[in-house]
């Protein structure tokens, strides 16, 4: 296994037991090959690369049952692939991700995944953004910072978020502590 592919199955481990993350949610990833390479986002896309992300996040979700929503990049307005189970009742569009249209992470995620979609849109329960490529959009609306220990996967900065559920209410309101919290604290 190469250190990016270890960097890569660290972090989406790590994410997925700080956010408790739970058979048949999803986590968004937006990534740059280019980035992860030392480059400019958009400058130097690798399908090796990018396929080596994919298969090693893959290895951590598939077997807990957690859906991988890959973004693609602007030259795709940032749409996001996904098996089609995950999301039965979404209105699809009609694109099929290339690397220097969609990016290379995205594409291969399309070839990887058994039955793909594209979504202009979701609202995911977690993400990584592995160098820069603004996965914001594509969270719930409560998105709480993850720290994680792995800091870059290749040359890119990596961060990360979970969502919670919005507290409403107020002075009077009381809260399920177990909805929503780090589960490392």
């Amino acid at each position: 296994m190469s250190e990016i592919s270890r960097q890569c199955t660290a972090a989406v481990t790590e994410l997925c037991e700080a956010a408790g993350l739970k058979k048949g949610q999803i986590l968004v990833v937006g990534c740059s090959s280019s980035e992860v390479l030392g480059k400019r986002i958009g400058t130097f896309s690798s399908e090796k690369t990018a396929q080596e992300i994919y298969d090693a996040i893959q290895s951590v979700l598939k077997p807990r049952g957690i859906y991988l929503a890959a973004q693609c990049c602007e030259h795709l307005n940032r749409a996001i692939i996904i098996e089609r189970q995950a999301v039965p009742q979404a209105e699809i569009c009609n694109v099929v991700p290339q690397p220097k249209a969609g990016g290379s992470f995205a594409a291969a995620a399309y070839h990887g995944m058994e039955d793909p979609v594209a979504l202009e849109e979701i609202r995911a329960d977690a993400g990584i953004d592995i160098g820069s490529t603004l996965i914001g959009m594509h969270l719930k609306r409560v998105a709480v910072p993850v720290r994680l220990t792995v800091k870059t996967i290749g040359e890119a900065p990596v961060t990360a978020a979970r969502t919670r559920p919005k507290f409403i209410g107020g002075c009077r309101a009381v809260y399920d502590d177990r909805l929503g919290v780090d589960r490392r604290r």
